[in-house]
């Protein structure tokens, strides 16, 4: 059963104008610490690459915020929610600490996909019910 579905457009160029204004301040709070070391190897490589990299986590939580009905709100945080990959290369969510704990005593269960085009982000997020009640 579907419990929500969010979805999230990110403009490249508004990150780019915030981590101009706060520098690597505004990846740290974003980010766990695991997306922060890719993020830092991606922009070392291309500083587009990183941008990207920053924009789609950026979209990916907000979309799971409005999927799960929280928004920013606790439990839901920026850095208690990770974009991971599969080893297939699918992107993921890992949640952590009271976030984990709250989704999984609702039986929940998040597909996300992520997408980009010149600046543009997106990313969708569909959090199912595994057992209803």
């Amino acid at each position: 059963m579907i419990f929500g579905i969010g979805t999230d457009l990110c403009d490249a160029r508004r990150v780019a104008e915030a981590l101009a204004r706060h520098g690597d301040r505004f990846a740290e709070r974003i980010l766990s610490p695991g997306e922060l070391s890719i993020w830092r190897a991606r922009r070392e490589r291309s500083a587009q690459r990183g941008l990207t990299y920053l924009a789609t986590r950026f979209a990916a939580k907000e979309a799971f915020s409005k999927a799960v009905g929280l928004g920013m709100r606790m439990p839901m945080s920026w850095r208690r929610c990770e974009v991971v990959n599969h080893p297939s290369g699918q992107p993921a969510l890992a949640l952590h600490d009271d976030l984990k704990t709250w989704f999984d005593q609702r039986g929940l269960r998040a597909h996300l996909t992520l997408t980009d085009e010149g600046d543009i982000t997106a990313a969708f997020v569909v959090v199912e019910q595994k057992d209803p009640p």
